[in-house]
């Protein structure tokens, strides 16, 4: 079908009205990434490294989590498109519910992985740094999904100004916590590594508290309120959720996976290694987050479309999501290569670890094109709920490409810590494809995608 300037300049504004706020609420996490990053590096490399573990670990935990509440927002917008907002109400109580219980399960997998911390081959100096931090995160994965939950609902009827606000405001009061408690500033002790976590789970919480308070009392959200307080949580909505929520989380969580788990291996090559590792996964954060807040934009705008059964406005949505997101992944990676050898020094003064940052940029570069297709993509499926097969093509790109890759570049062709980022771009770009593939079928072969049921 030939580009039609008129079409796609309505989609672009559309778009980033919608989505720029997402992405504005995203930038908030990645300064939030940087200035926690910075801070611990600051304070020791050692913390630098140990937090570098614990976060890649929690990464999976929070992206499982994230992906999966965004099952709620086919199901919200699709209720949006027509008008139903006590269903919605309703859908949201269900959520809330099913995102408790996936945490609590989250919380024992991940209490069964701090149990065998000292079996994973990290280095032994960083394990009494480690144990701490971590269990401080683990409090703050039920927080994490309440929250969530609130977001989708948010994002999914275009509200996507409140979750960015209160966004800020606890990123803001992270990186606040961060500043008095690593370093023990006004009266309060010297954590460290340990006040980083307690700053992040204070913030957590009182996130969760804020988007409470604005949807019980604030009047844009009375009508959904309604529905909420008469709505019962139920067998056939929370299926509903757990089967649209789930597959969308294994892909996201797999997608992590290939940069969490390779960061055991990163841990093989010592110290210095995986403090590199964890400045540049804290700059990657810079695109994945953007791509990923216009992304966002794309699966509400499909679902909206969907609801009505417009096809045409489906797939020209997607089409126009991606347009955005390459300029995006251009000036990421453009910005990234000209400042390469400066990067490391804004996080560590540490000589090692800032050359070893600068090698890193070239494969981060290449990786930037597949990471926004794969963004994109899957989202626009998620968009028309087509969730079940994203799992099994993060599986192939994830698990058969991208973490052998890794271990075959790193350690047989010896090329280190460069060679097992060299396996990323092989992983997001196939995972792209074959998103884009299936979304562009399923587009071909009916004239009403939505398979809500």
């Amino acid at each position: 079908m030939k580009y039609n300037i008129r079409t796609y300049t309505a989609q672009y504004k559309a778009l980033l009205k919608l989505g720029l706020p997402i992405v504005v609420g995203q930038l908030g996490m990645i300064i939030l990434g940087f200035a926690d990053t910075m801070m611990v590096g600051r304070y020791g490399t050692s913390e630098l490294g140990a937090s570098s573990f614990v976060n890649n670990m929690f990464n999976l935990v929070i992206v499982f989590s994230t992906g999966f509440s965004y099952g709620l927002t086919p199901v919200v917008g699709s209720l949006f498109g027509r008008g139903e907002h006590a269903a919605i109400g309703r859908t949201l109580k269900n959520a809330l519910m099913v995102n408790l219980l996936a945490s609590a399960a989250l919380v024992a997998a991940m209490t069964v992985l701090y149990l065998n911390l000292h079996r994973l081959g990290q280095p032994d100096e960083l394990l009494p740094l480690m144990r701490p931090y971590f269990l401080v995160l683990l409090g703050s994965v039920f927080f994490v999904m309440l929250f969530n939950a609130f977001k989708q609902f948010a994002d999914g009827i275009t509200d996507t100004v409140t979750p960015m606000c209160i966004l800020l405001g606890g990123n803001l009061l992270n990186i606040v916590g961060n500043y008095v408690l690593i370093n023990g500033k006004f009266g309060f002790p010297e954590l460290g590594l340990l006040g980083a976590g307690a700053a992040t789970f204070i913030s957590r919480v009182l996130m969760v508290l804020c988007f409470a308070v604005v949807f019980f009392f604030s009047g844009r959200y009375r009508t959904y309120r309604s529905g909420f307080a008469a709505g019962k949580c139920n067998r056939e909505d929370a299926g509903l959720l757990f089967r649209l929520g789930m597959p969308v989380g294994l892909q996201m969580g797999m997608e992590t996976a290939s940069f969490s788990l390779s960061t055991i291996m990163v841990g093989w090559l010592g110290t210095v290694a995986l403090a590199a590792h964890q400045i540049m996964l804290t700059v990657g954060q810079l695109g994945f987050m953007m791509y990923y807040g216009m992304a966002a934009a794309v699966a509400v705008r499909t679902s909206a479309f969907c609801g009505r059964g417009d096809t045409e406005g489906v797939r020209t949505t997607a089409e126009a999501g991606f347009h955005i997101i390459l300029v995006m992944a251009l000036a990421v990676s453009s910005a990234i290569m000209l400042f390469r050898h400066e990067i490391g020094g804004l996080f560590t003064g540490n000589a090692d670890v800032v050359a070893t940052v600068a090698n890193l940029v070239i494969p981060f570069a290449i990786y930037q094109f597949g990471d926004g297709l794969q963004c994109n993509y899957s989202n626009a499926l998620r968009g028309i709920s087509d969730v079940k097969m994203v799992t099994l093509y993060a599986f192939a790109a994830y698990f058969l490409i991208s973490l052998p890759a890794g271990w075959l570049f790193g350690f047989v062709f010896d090329w280190g810590l460069t060679g097992i980022w060299l396996s990323f771009p092989l992983g997001l770009t196939s995972a792209g494809l074959m998103f884009m593939l299936r979304f562009r079928r399923q587009c071909r072969e009916t004239s009403n995608p939505l398979p809500l049921s």
